[in-house]
C-alpha cells in the first residue's frame, strides 16, 4: 500500500510547497487586481464618443488608435514571425549543436531580447525613419518592432522544437521522409503551440510598447492613408492622454479597449493552440 506524503517527515518539501503556492497567490492577486483595477477606472467612462471615426479635440476617440494597433501588430508579426521561425529551425534541426557559432547566435538573441525598448526606439529612427526617409510612418514602426520581437519568437520557437521527441523524427526518416518534409510536416506542427505562446507574448509587448513607437510611427491620432503616414496605436494614446493631464479619465477607457483586445488575441492564440494539439492526439 502506497504510503501517504508525511510533511513532518520533509519539511523542507512542506517549505517549498507553501512557497510555491505562496508566488502563485501572489501572482493571481496581483494579475485580478490589475485587471480590476483597469476595469473599475475605466468602463464609467466608456462612451460612444471615444468610438467616433475621427479623433477630436472633444471627444478624443481611440478608434482609430484601437485600428492601428492591430495594423502594426499584424504587420509586426508579419515580419518576425517567418524571419524568427526560420532562424529557430536552422538552430535546432540543421546547424550543428555544440558549435561556436550557435553559441554566439544564442547569446546574441538574448542579449538583444534583454535591450530596452527605448533603445530600439532610437535604432529605428536612425535606420528607417532617417536613414531610408520612411518618416514618422506606420511602416517604420511595424519594422522597429518586428525587430524588437524576433529574438523573443527565435528563442521561444527554438525551445519549442528541441522539446519535440527526436522519436518523431527518427520515425519520419524511417518511412522514407527527408529532412524538410520531417521539418515541415512532423516537427513544426508538433511544436506549434509552443509557438504560439511566443506569438502571444510577442502580441502582448507590441500592444504595450511606447517609447520605440513615439519615435517610429509618430503620435498622428488618425487612421493612415498608406503604410509611410504616421500612426498612433492604443498605448502611445493612453501615455498622450496622461501627459496631457487634461483627459485621464479617457486614458483609463482606453486602457480598457487595449486590455480586451490583448485578452482576444491571446484567447484566439490559446484556441488555435488547443485545437492543433486535439488534432495531434487524434
Amino acid at each position: 500500500m502506497k504510503k501517504l506524503w508525511n510533511p513532518r517527515k520533509r519539511p523542507l518539501s512542506l517549505l517549498l510547497r507553501l512557497l510555491t503556492l505562496g508566488a502563485a497567490g501572489i501572482t493571481m492577486f496581483v494579475i485580478l487586481f490589475l485587471i480590476g483595477y483597469i476595469l473599475v477606472k475605466g468602463l464609467p467612462h466608456l462612451s460612444l464618443s471615444l468610438f467616433a471615426w475621427e479623433y477630436t479635440s472633444v471627444n478624443v476617440s481611440f478608434a482609430p488608435a484601437l485600428i492601428n494597433t492591430v495594423l502594426i501588430t499584424l504587420a509586426s508579426l508579419l515580419l518576425a514571425v517567418p524571419v524568427g521561425v526560420a532562424a529557430a529551425v536552422w538552430l535546432a534541426e540543421y546547424a550543428r549543436r555544440g558549435s561556436r557559432l550557435i553559441t554566439a547566435v544564442r547569446l546574441a538573441a538574448d542579449t538583444l531580447a534583454g535591450i530596452p525598448s527605448i533603445i530600439y526606439g532610437l535604432f529605428g529612427m536612425l535606420l528607417f525613419v532617417v536613414s531610408l526617409g520612411w518618416g514618422y510612418s506606420l511602416l517604420a514602426g511595424a519594422f522597429t518592432l518586428g525587430v524588437m520581437i524576433l529574438p523573443l519568437i527565435m528563442r521561444t520557437t527554438e525551445e519549442a522544437l528541441m522539446s519535440v521527441p527526436d522519436s518523431y523524427r527518427e520515425g519520419s526518416f524511417g518511412l522514407g521522409a527527408g529532412k524538410l518534409r520531417t521539418v515541415f510536416a512532423i516537427v513544426l506542427p508538433a511544436a506549434a503551440p509552443g509557438i504560439l505562446a511566443g506569438v502571444i507574448l510577442a502580441v502582448g509587448r507590441i500592444a504595450g510598447e511606447t517609447a520605440a513607437l513615439i519615435f517610429t510611427a509618430g503620435t498622428v491620432p488618425k487612421i493612415p492613408s498608406s503604410p509611410f503616414s504616421s500612426a498612433r496605436t492604443l498605448a502611445v494614446h493612453m501615455y498622450s492622454l496622461s501627459s496631457e493631464g487634461l483627459h485621464i479619465n479617457q486614458a483609463y477607457a482606453a486602457a480598457v479597449a487595449l486590455l480586451v483586445l490583448v485578452i482576444g488575441i491571446n484567447s484566439l492564440s490559446g484556441f488555435l493552440a488547443r485545437k492543433i494539439g486535439n488534432r495531434r492526439a487524434e
